[in-house]
């Protein structure tokens, strides 16, 4: 070794004692314990500190001191910075455990026998949950990222060697809730991975198991990995069929694949469950307008009306059964052998297309073609002239 190179070992050992000697001085008098604290940070952002124990621990017992100096500030009640005292709290834990890692290294026959472990792990046991509860305080000031942090970290633990022995993911039953508001906080941040990391572990929290599902498909649609949405949709709706999330996703997605028959499925086991929601049954009408099978479909839109007269969609549907039967008579061209049933289905179609338009205005697209037909056809002229209006002014 040249004489350079150990006049700098000896220059930044003695640099390194002092800093040690002014954080302990410092920790002794209980005064500036943020400063002692940027002294050893400081240390250990330099690659010859960054991996000693003394440093690290005189770290951890700066961090500990301003812990206990503000929670006696919180038991008497004097003024302090909350989510300061919550911060120290979680670099606690960072500072344990990553001096933990460098404590258990082996030595050089191999053994691991870590000096610091069981003192410092029966120290922080008793405070763990105020990560719990510094979590939450970020989560009601809407700051979801650090308070993701915070869960994260309680939910961490049951996996640092630090606590070894303490069983957290079988003995701790704030566990399941603690991953459910980490898995909500992902959510809110729309950030995927966030949601997926602890969502098999808040499935537990049965209490909210339904909305830890619904994340769960917002996570996976925002990945585009549509086979783990499709089926997390399905196990939604199976175990939450009146939730107004799952079912109408579930049936979006197979009408836009074109699985009217999937569809229909959905809707009779749906309605299995509950024969009057009228959600299901407005799909189940949707449905079978599409399959033409529309004798069922003026059966369940006639019903939904009876339940809900307000509702719009099916007096469309209704209209359009009329509508559709007759224009697969005119196909046929032959008027005059169905000129008694053209206007009939023309006349059961009248009323509620007119109703459709009276509960939707706005919406000429649908409803202007449809009367043109059927004023057309019963010679209706005044309205005629109205409806072509209309259809001119949208040109």
């Amino acid at each position: 070794m040249t004489i350079a190179c150990t006049l700098l070992l000896t220059l930044t050992a003695a640099a390194q004692k002092k800093e040690l000697n002014q954080a302990q001085a410092q920790l002794k008098s209980g005064k500036d314990l943020d400063k002692a604290e940027r002294l050893m940070t400081g240390l250990l952002a330099k690659p010859e500190h960054r991996d000693n124990k003394k440093v690290w621990l005189m770290w951890y017992k700066t961090v500990v001191a301003q812990y206990e100096a503000a929670n006696e500030k919180l038991y008497l009640k004097q003024k302090y910075d909350t989510a300061q005292f919550f911060s120290l709290v979680h670099r606690m834990f960072q500072v344990a455990e990553g001096l933990d890692s460098l404590d258990a290294r082996p030595d050089k026959k191999g053994r691991v026998d870590p000096d610091y472990r069981k003192r410092h792990a029966m120290l922080l046991n008793p405070m763990r949950r105020n990560l719990y509860f510094g979590g939450t305080y970020q989560v009601r000031r809407g700051n979801y990222d650090a308070a993701y942090t915070f869960f994260d970290t309680y939910i961490d633990t049951d996996r640092q060697p630090l606590f070894t022995g303490y069983d957290y993911q079988n003995t701790d039953t704030l566990m399941p809730l603690t991953a459910y508001w980490a898995t909500y906080c992902g959510y809110r941040m729309q950030h995927a991975d966030s949601v997926l990391r602890h969502a098999t572990l808040a499935l537990r929290d049965s209490a909210r198991r339904e909305y830890t599902l619904q994340y769960l498909c917002e996570a996976y649609r925002w990945q585009q990995a549509d086979s783990a949405y499709v089926a997390t949709l399905r196990q939604g709706f199976s175990e939450y069929p009146e939730h107004p999330y799952f079912f109408p996703r579930l049936a979006d997605w197979y009408t836009s694949a074109g699985r009217t028959d999937s569809v229909l499925t959905l809707t009779a086991r749906a309605l299995d469950v509950n024969g009057d929601n009228q959600l299901f049954l407005l799909a189940r009408s949707v449905a079978l307008l599409s399959s033409e099978r529309y004798d069922e479909c003026l059966q369940v839109s006639e019903h939904l009306i009876a339940l809900n007269d307000t509702m719009p969609e099916p007096y469309f549907n209704i209209a359009t059964v009329y509508l559709n039967r007759a224009l697969a008579l005119e196909q046929l061209n032959e008027p005059r052998k169905y000129r008694k049933q053209l206007t009939e289905l023309y006349r059961k179609a009248r009323p509620y297309m007119e109703a459709y338009r009276k509960m939707m205005p706005d919406d000429r697209r649908r409803w202007a073609p449809s009367l043109y037909r059927i004023y057309l056809n019963l010679n209706m002229g005044k309205q005629f002239e109205e409806i072509d209006k209309v259809l001119k002014q949208q040109k």
